[in-house]
């Protein structure tokens, strides 16, 4: 039996709000979501990377990311932290430690998606560092990020538009 309201032309009849479905979601959106909660962790509770990992692929969900690239960014965001941090402080109107927690994961993944994860193209990782605020941050948090990474996109990746 299928539902009445998921007819194409039911379907056609709603607006679109601009908000995903979480079965919409790819698995590399999602690989980001756990990892901005994982380097949360990291950040406030200073968690060590093998106990947050391990909660992390136990919680509801973790099985549709790709656990691939959250092994990317979680190990490496905690890997080349101070590297990164250095990228990012540049384009900052504050110190890092200033940053709230969350806006300061979303950065780290900004920045270590730009460096390592030539795969994804800046626009990409532009966006769904906006989107990751926009889900866990404060409430303009993702003007901010966007300024930022943004600005880490034309620095580290000049040549790609």
């Amino acid at each position: 039996m299928t539902d009445a309201s998921d007819t194409p032309l039911n379907k056609a009849k709603r607006p679109n709000t601009g908000l995903r479905k979480a079965s919409d979601k790819s698995a590399r959106t999602r690989a980001r979501e756990f990892a901005v909660q994982a380097l949360y962790q990291y950040l406030v509770g200073k968690n060590s990377t093998e106990s947050i990992d391990a909660f992390t692929r136990d919680l509801t969900g973790f099985h549709k990311a790709d656990s691939l690239h959250f092994d990317v960014l979680l190990t490496g965001c905690v890997a080349d932290r101070e590297a990164l941090e250095a990228l990012i402080a540049p384009h900052l109107d504050r110190g890092i430690d200033d940053v709230s927690p969350i806006e300061h994961a979303v950065l780290l993944i900004g920045a270590k998606e730009l460096t390592t994860c030539l795969d994804v193209p800046r626009r990409v990782v532009i966006n769904e560092c906006i989107e990751l605020a926009k889900s866990f941050g404060g409430t303009d948090g993702h003007k901010f990020v966007n300024g930022v990474v943004h600005a880490l996109a034309q620095q580290l990746r000049p040549n790609e538009t």
